[in-house]
């Protein structure tokens, strides 16, 4: 499989759609309830884009998975600490694209005054802890029962790496 990693930009808003509406409406992976419009997805891409890195993994002109950071507090002292994402459409996973992602990342966070990257992960998702330790991180917290979706209370781990 050739693929390769590039920025994301607006115009991938409805391709990313495509692959985060599932998680929305058939998991407990985001808490978020309702589909997001392509609309809303350019908002956030140029939010997050204008200080943090947004990443696609595109093969055959097709976007098959991204990641992206996002602060991870609004207060001050929380400047160097980000939250970090990765998602893969459902045809990608088990192909290393998800590990490709967060090296990319990673790399790009690098290059940021970013001293610390958290990926927090719903549970249970043996894959994202599995990708997240393979990645070097460490969990460092878990909250029971913090959200509730599809009529269920949802834990919810954190796990750290230390750039």
């Amino acid at each position: 499989m050739t693929h390769a990693i590039r920025q994301a930009t607006i115009a991938d808003a409805a391709a990313i759609c495509q692959i985060y509406n599932p998680y929305i409406l058939d998991t407990a992976i985001s808490f978020e309830t309702e589909p997001v419009t392509p609309e809303q997805m350019s908002q956030r891409i140029a939010d997050i884009t204008a200080h943090l890195p947004w990443l696609v993994c595109v093969e055959d002109g097709q976007i098959l998975g991204y990641a992206y950071a996002t602060k991870w507090r609004a207060r001050a002292a929380y400047q160097h600490a980000v939250e970090s994402s990765v998602y893969l459409s459902g045809a990608a996973g088990g192909k290393g694209l998800g590990s490709a992602l967060y090296h990319a990342l990673i790399a790009e966070l690098q290059k940021l005054p970013v001293h610390t990257v958290i990926g927090g992960i719903a549970l249970p998702n043996a894959a994202s802890i599995a990708l997240h330790e393979k990645m070097g991180f460490e969990k460092v917290a878990h909250f029971a029962q913090v959200g509730k979706k599809f009529d269920r209370w949802i834990d919810v781990g954190y796990w750290q790496r230390v750039l």
